[in-house]
């Protein structure tokens, strides 16, 4: 799972490590530091990598150093205040702390899409420490930039969690009753809400057919509807956290489909155009 390439630097547990160095008398914290790392560097390798092998063992250090280290950035931005923090928590807290964060971000969705594979207990697994070795793996004499790369990454699953939270909204409130199916592409759900949106009805479309689209498409010709007032329906009659994503949204399709839409351009070309680029698999497949 390759997330993202960053410019970097040293990892947070090698900056606290050269702070203690810098200690009068750090010699026994040190040795106790580095035997409670060398302990979880072992059931680290015992679990993800190999414990029976030098290479399986290196590899779990590095996962453990990157591990302890986003853990660590919790605290203040500077080696020393790392270090204090280290100290006062231990390195197997610290561990703990970064690993409970991988696991939170393995729960949010990576992509705006719902399907039963997610609650596979074995694609869960895999997912966390696929994430773990993106994130956390940090070779002292390297670079690492995992506690960065990892709020990009929080930033952009919280995104797509909150477009499925708004498309599963849609589809609770779908006009024909609500739409259960337990696969679900958040942007196809919302794409229909808002290019069905442009008629004036009134009515939330979270689910559609080849019928429904060309009705659409010869109604708001024939009535020239109001689009923005349209859309101002649809918003009123949704809760507040979801009318930004659904304006986004409007305001990238003013001047794309639903231009088209209302254009005198081939009806059968705008369909496929819906079917194939918004509404996806969302849509009824059978001709009503």
């Amino acid at each position: 799972m390759k997330i993202a390439a960053h410019t970097a630097r040293a990892s947070h547990l090698v900056g606290a490590l050269e702070a203690l160095a810098q200690r009068a008398n750090h010699g026994e914290l040190a040795q106790a530091l580095l035997d409670e790392l060398a302990g979880i560097t072992v059931l680290v390798a015992g679990k993800f990598t190999n414990n029976r092998t030098a290479d399986g063992l290196l590899e779990a250090f590095y996962l453990t150093t990157g591990c302890v280290s986003l853990g660590m950035g919790q605290a203040a931005d500077s080696d020393e205040f790392r270090l204090s923090f280290l100290l006062l928590h231990g390195a197997e807290h610290v561990f703990q702390m970064g690993f409970r964060q991988i696991k939170a971000l393995s729960a949010l969705p990576a992509q705006p899409l719902v399907s039963d594979f997610d609650n596979d207990p074995y694609i869960q697994q895999r997912t966390i420490k696929a994430l773990f070795f993106e994130l956390c793996r940090a070779d002292p004499n390297s670079a690492w930039m995992g506690d960065e790369i990892y709020k990009k990454e929080l930033l952009i699953r919280q995104e797509n969690q909150n477009l499925i939270d708004c498309a599963k909204w849609l589809r609770k409130n779908h006009f024909a009753g609500p739409v259960k199916d337990a696969d679900l592409d958040a942007n196809a759900v919302i794409a229909i809400a808002v290019i069905f949106a442009i008629s004036g009805d009134g009515r939330i479309h979270a689910r559609t057919g080849q019928q429904e689209i060309e009705n659409l498409i010869k109604r708001v010709r024939e009535t020239k509807p109001d689009v923005e007032a349209g859309w101002l329906q649809l918003l009123d009659k949704m809760p507040p956290q979801y009318q930004a994503i659904m304006r986004t949204c409007m305001d990238e399709y003013k001047n794309t489909i639903v231009k088209k839409i209302l254009s005198k351009a081939k009806t059968g070309k705008i369909i496929v155009e819906i079917q194939n680029y918004y509404a996806g698999a969302e849509q009824d497949v059978e001709y009503h």
